[in-house]
């Protein structure tokens, strides 16, 4: 990777930025096992106001991570696109790696008095 690969305008910083917000990663991977409605969604995920996983799937729709569905009733669902689906590996990776190395970085956060 070139040297300016984490540049304000680059493609990489893109993709950090995207995952840089929590609820962007947790409302992904709680999509993913398909469609699931806005009240579903946040018992799924618990810990979330209505008001911030509407924002969320917002910004997610915005982009083109997420999608609406509406099947017949004012029933909406949302879903993952291809795009939102392709981002499911290095979420995994990253989660993974956080329960391989979370106790570190809790360790490192108490002996510097965080």
């Amino acid at each position: 990777m070139e040297s300016d690969a984490y540049l304000a305008d680059c493609r990489a910083r893109l993709a950090f930025d995207l995952l840089a917000n929590t609820w962007n990663s947790v409302v992904l991977w709680s999509l993913r096992d398909g469609p699931t409605r806005h009240g579903e969604l946040r018992e799924k995920i618990g810990g979330i106001s209505s008001k911030v996983l509407t924002e969320t799937l917002r910004r997610l729709e915005f982009n083109g991570l997420v999608e609406r569905r509406t099947s017949g009733t004012p029933r909406i669902a949302y879903a993952l696109t291809p795009l939102g689906q392709s981002l499911l590996g290095p979420i995994d990776a990253f989660g993974a790696w956080a329960f391989e190395h979370g106790d570190q970085v809790l360790a490192a956060q108490e002996r510097h008095g965080g």
